[in-house]
């Protein structure tokens, strides 16, 4: 089956970096520079600010030159920042507060790349992200300026995480949640995430959704999997990405996507 696909957009951890491993392998990398070659745009959707990201892909800028960083809160393309979602801080505030409610919960907001713990404890957030608690900073108030990325931690499976997230959306409908993985929920506006996210790159790019193909693993990654007609999830896939995605690749541990890569670039649907 022959495919027309323009934009390519893949989740980083799990998806095209195994876990625990700190930079994407090269044959993944060289996978995207001979998509670049060809005149694709590709580039990751991750829930992870965009300035964390190009160290992930080995410092490669052109690997990440098109982008969606912190779910979709900002969407570069060639480079510059075109979109940009704001969480500001009535929100915020109103969030803060509903989490104070719920033992061992807490929030983060990110000033740049520093989080700011502005409620829970932490412990509990060591128990659910030890590198943003090693490097937080405790502040008495959500900050004024808006943010792009904000997090709720709880030490919990991925039932009490969905369970947690749904509360929080039903108390605040000006916010959205998703949850990427246990103890974990992002923070979005409400109606955002990476599916809508695309839209916007599909506009500016002059291409249809049928011309879009996504790689994702997780909770985070299900509003783009579900948006685009060719989506897919690797092995070992969150349940929810499973279910979104139109079709299944291998593991990331033998780096599935950068096959799947190579065959969107010769026109071909990946096997």
């Amino acid at each position: 089956m022959a495919t027309d696909v323009r934009l390519i957009l893949t989740d980083i951890d799990g998806t095209i970096l195994p876990y625990g491993q700190k930079v994407v392998g090269r044959r993944t990398l060289a996978a995207f520079h001979r998509a670049l070659d060809a005149g694709l745009r590709i580039g990751p959707a991750s829930g992870r600010g965009h300035q964390w990201i190009a160290p992930l892909l080995g410092g490669d800028e052109a690997c990440c030159a098109t982008a969606l960083a912190s779910n979709g809160m900002q969407v570069y393309l060639d480079g510059e920042l075109v979109h940009e979602e704001l969480l500001t801080q009535g929100p915020l505030r109103r969030l803060a507060r509903a989490v104070g409610d719920i033992k061992g919960a807490g929030a983060v907001v990110f000033d740049d790349a520093t989080p700011l713990l502005v409620q829970g404890s932490l412990d509990d957030l060591e128990a659910c992200f030890p590198s943003y608690a090693a490097r937080c900073r405790v502040v008495d108030d959500v900050p004024v300026a808006s943010a792009v990325k904000a997090n709720v931690f709880l030490d919990g499976d991925l039932a009490a995480m969905h369970e947690l997230a749904d509360r929080l959306a039903s108390e605040l409908p000006e916010l959205a949640f998703d949850v990427p993985q246990p103890g974990w929920i992002n923070v979005m506006t409400a109606g955002w995430g990476k599916g809508p996210a695309i839209d916007v790159l599909c506009e500016r790019l002059g291409v249809g959704l049928d011309q879009v193909a996504v790689f994702g693993d997780g909770g985070n990654d299900v509003s783009m999997l579900e948006h685009v007609p060719l989506s897919f999830a690797v092995e070992g896939a969150a349940p929810e990405a499973k279910a979104a995605a139109s079709r299944q690749l291998g593991r990331v541990e033998d780096e599935a996507v950068a096959d799947a890569v190579d065959a969107l670039v010769r026109g071909e649907m990946p096997r």
